[in-house]
Parts: C-alpha cells; sequence; structure tokens
C-alpha cells in the first residue's frame, strides 16, 4: 500500500492506494490547507500587517505567480471566500479562507513568484 496526500479545492485527503489493484480507499479531509507543514516565506513578499500575525495561516498549496489579492488586512471574512488568486500552470487557483475570521496579515503581493507552503497570509 501507498498512502498519498491529495490537495482538491483547498481540502486535503489522506489517500491510500493498493499495489496491483485498481481499489483505492479515501479517507474523510483530514487537515485545511492552512495546516500543511512546513510553509516558507515567499520571497519576493511585500507583507501588509495589521500588527500582530494571525494564528491561521494561509498557504499556496503549489508554485505559481500571485495574480490578485482579494483581502487585506483587518478585512473580516468568511469561510471559502477568496482571500488571493494564484497562477500555477496557465490556470487560475482561487486561495480561499479555511474559516471565518479576521485577516491579521497579507504576506505576499500582487505579481510575485511564491513555493508551495509559502505563507500568503494569516488570520484570527
Amino acid at each position: 500500500m501507498k498512502n498519498y496526500t491529495i490537495t482538491v479545492n483547498g481540502n486535503v485527503y489522506n489517500v491510500t492506494v493498493e499495489e496491483g489493484t485498481t481499489a483505492g480507499v479515501v479517507q474523510a479531509p483530514v487537515q485545511s490547507v492552512a495546516s500543511v507543514a512546513a510553509p516558507k516565506k515567499a520571497a519576493a513578499a511585500a507583507p501588509a500587517s495589521s500588527g500582530a500575525q494571525g494564528g491561521v495561516q494561509i498557504v499556496a498549496p503549489m508554485p505559481g505567480k500571485i495574480l490578485g489579492i482579494k483581502a487585506k488586512a483587518g478585512d473580516q471574512v468568511t469561510k471559502g471566500q477568496v482571500i488571493a488568486v494564484l497562477e500555477a500552470m496557465k490556470m487560475e487557483n482561487e486561495i480561499v479562507a479555511p474559516q471565518d475570521g479576521v485577516i491579521a496579515t497579507i504576506d505576499t503581493s500582487e505579481g510575485a513568484s511564491v513555493e508551495a507552503g509559502a505563507v500568503l497570509a494569516t488570520m484570527n
């Protein structure tokens, strides 16, 4: 058996695949994209902060270029609301809030290239 972690629309799934068969077992979501391990800071980021850093990190699920920032520090957001737009492999991916809360910091800027796991924003 092989274990894989797959992210679909911001939801992280642990998937176990048996070798030699076509059957796979998919488990329920185990964590949000905000809690993916080992986030890295974007190299070309221009942070906009309202003061303290938030307790929930919103990270890039894949490497790409930030096309737009749709929220700013201090904004009240709801779960699923678009925070940023990330272009990867010529596709636009919406980065959404994992929960209701307030944006504490925006840790990237439009046009910045980011790596997978880079912190894009934090929220409370």
